[in-house]
């Protein structure tokens, strides 16, 4: 927990709990299913969970908010982003059934209310939510080419309805198709760890 409450001091009892939570039952699961890689179990607040909270530095989420979480994995940034904005509804969907089996695990026991976990492809989804976030899913042109008909076009909160991924490495040739309508911001700036030195993220406007 030294590095979240490094850079989330705010965060209440409860959510120190969820957050601890997380980092206790997680490798216990990666036991069984390997969602996470064995080298990077170790890093998994560093790695998973604050990397998928630096989208919280841009971006909030109220209490009439969707967001859809595209691949998620074994929970991210997802399961991190709810306990931080436990009032938003966020929909977690994966097309491999065990991982999402995982992630239906670790919600229940960290009593996420308003967190629904889906077994599908997201191409394969009708729900509209307000933002869509990812982890380097896939480049962003195929990314908004899956999820951009997903995105609720009217906004609900202080900035215009989205893409959200976190991303790395040389982003010059995927993000020059959308030009003015995409932001990018360094994790860096935020967080001093060199794990994020070359961390993004990207905001691809609807």
């Amino acid at each position: 927990m030294e590095l979240i409450r490094k850079y989330f001091p705010g965060i209440s009892r409860q959510q120190s709990l969820q957050f601890t939570a997380l980092m206790e039952i997680l490798p216990r699961l990666n036991e069984k299913v390997n969602i996470i890689s064995r080298k990077d179990i170790d890093h998994l607040e560093e790695r998973h969970i604050l990397h998928s909270l630096a989208i919280a530095r841009k971006f909030s989420f109220g209490p009439h908010t969707t967001v859809l979480d595209a691949g998620t994995g074994g929970g991210f940034p997802g399961i991190p982003l709810a306990i931080l904005f436990p009032e938003a509804h966020f929909i977690l969907v994966d097309s491999t059934a065990k991982k999402i089996r995982i992630v239906g695990e670790i919600i229940q026991y960290l009593g996420l209310e308003r967190v629904t976990p889906i077994w599908k492809r997201v191409e394969e989804m009708a729900t509209i939510a307000d933002f869509v976030v990812s982890r380097a899913v896939a480049p962003l042109p195929a990314l908004y080419d899956l999820t951009g008909s997903l995105i609720r076009k009217e906004n609900r909160e202080n900035m215009p309805n989205g893409l959200i991924s976190l991303k790395g490495g040389d982003l010059e040739a995927e993000l020059a198709p959308f030009r003015d309508r995409v932001q990018v911001f360094s994790i860096g700036e935020w967080f001093a760890e060199p794990f994020f030195s070359t961390k993004k993220v990207v905001y691809l406007k609807k």
